[in-house]
């Protein structure tokens, strides 16, 4: 069971139960339609007095879970944070949490989530805790990874709301985890002569979407054939994961004296352990033959090895594009060998830049 008394101190929060000194705000909440407090939260005002006195505190009576209140320094309820689905005889449970929409963006739901996990392996003999997320939610899942849950699967259109269905994300944290959170790569605005890198926006998608629904893209890329809109989202979306799990980082590099779109960067496929990634990219139709492409994926290689130790970058193209090759080869790349029937059947040339390319 869990005891009725917890109360849990971090930086900035204290995790606590609910109880009558907060009747005024859960009132003050609950008629604002503000949504952040645990399920079974009264809808109407005159509701709150008895889930305080009674409601909010049956999940821990069932010995199931437990909710507290994460109230900031001034003892005014930020946010919710809960226990549940506990299985005392496996050893597992989840967290959820909710945090009120004007203290989002402050890093309070992932100190409460470290806070409490931290408490749960300290205090108790469970062994195991569960956090999802939808997929599409990027500030969820960005809190998992950042309170150290490990990324273990995805559960297809698991999730119904009102909207349609969704892709739920699986977590896992176990006692003997290190919870450090995941490493990636921080997003960096790049700067050279011509052009500015910066991570990807929503504004950028007619232009992501333009560049590669181009029938040359088309032909010497995977991208998806009849690209539309809905995938140049979908892409800036998978590219956020990526980089919150440490897998790879995008960029969008514009023309610095006009602002236009030129080229979209990613780098895929990282290996922390060897210190090693791949990239690709898209050159726009209206900004090729100006060598932006080459100009940025240098500017890009530099950071990575000069700010994040990595030794080797590998470029891949294919045999017949001969644009491409120039690209690599005027950027410093050398060319290593051939990769057959490695893209659609294609074979593809391997080039590789290291540090001392660059020197």
């Amino acid at each position: 069971m869990f005891d009725p008394d917890v109360s849990i101190a971090t930086e900035r929060l204290t995790l606590r139960p609910f109880g009558p000194q907060d009747t005024a705000r859960i009132r003050s909440i609950v008629r604002s339609g503000a949504r952040f407090l645990p399920p079974g939260a009264p809808v109407k005002p005159s509701g709150v007095d008895q889930w305080l006195s009674s409601g909010v505190h049956e999940l821990r009576r069932s010995g199931q879970g437990l909710h507290l209140a994460m109230a900031d320094a001034d003892g005014l309820v930020v946010g919710a944070i809960s226990l549940f689905k506990t299985s005392w005889s496996a050893g597992t449970t989840e967290v959820g949490y909710g945090v009120h929409p004007l203290y989002r963006s402050r890093g309070f739901a992932t100190e409460a989530v470290r806070g409490l996990v931290s408490w749960v392996f300290a205090a108790t003999r469970l062994r195991r805790i569960d956090l999802t997320a939808n997929l599409d939610n990027l500030a969820s899942l960005r809190v998992a990874l950042k309170a150290g849950f490990t990324w273990e699967g995805v559960l297809r259109d698991a999730v119904l709301d009102e909207d349609g269905t969704h892709d739920l994300v699986v977590f896992g944290l176990l006692r003997q985890d290190s919870r450090v959170p995941s490493v990636a790569l921080p997003k960096a605005e790049l700067r050279t002569a011509r052009l500015l890198l910066r991570a990807p926006s929503l504004a950028d998608v007619p232009d992501l979407a333009a560049t590669a629904a181009d029938p040359l893209t088309q032909a010497r890329t995977g991208v998806p054939r009849d690209y539309t809109q809905e995938h140049a989202r979908a892409f800036i979306d998978f590219s956020e994961r990526m980089r919150m799990k440490g897998a790879g980082i995008g960029w969008t590099v514009e023309e610095l004296e006009t602002g236009r779109f030129a080229v979209n960067v990613d780098l895929r496929d990282l290996d922390w352990s060897n210190r090693t990634a791949e990239v690709g990219y898209m050159t726009a139709p209206w900004a090729r033959g100006k060598g932006y492409a080459g100009e940025a994926v240098v500017a890009i290689a530099r950071w990575l090895f000069e700010r994040h130790g990595f030794c080797r970058l590998q470029l891949r193209v294919a045999v017949t594009n001969a644009v491409s090759q120039r690209v690599a080869e005027k950027a410093g790349f050398v060319r290593e060998g051939i990769a057959r029937s490695s893209l659609g059947g294609e074979d593809l040339i391997v080039y590789s830049l290291i540090p001392s390319d660059l020197a």
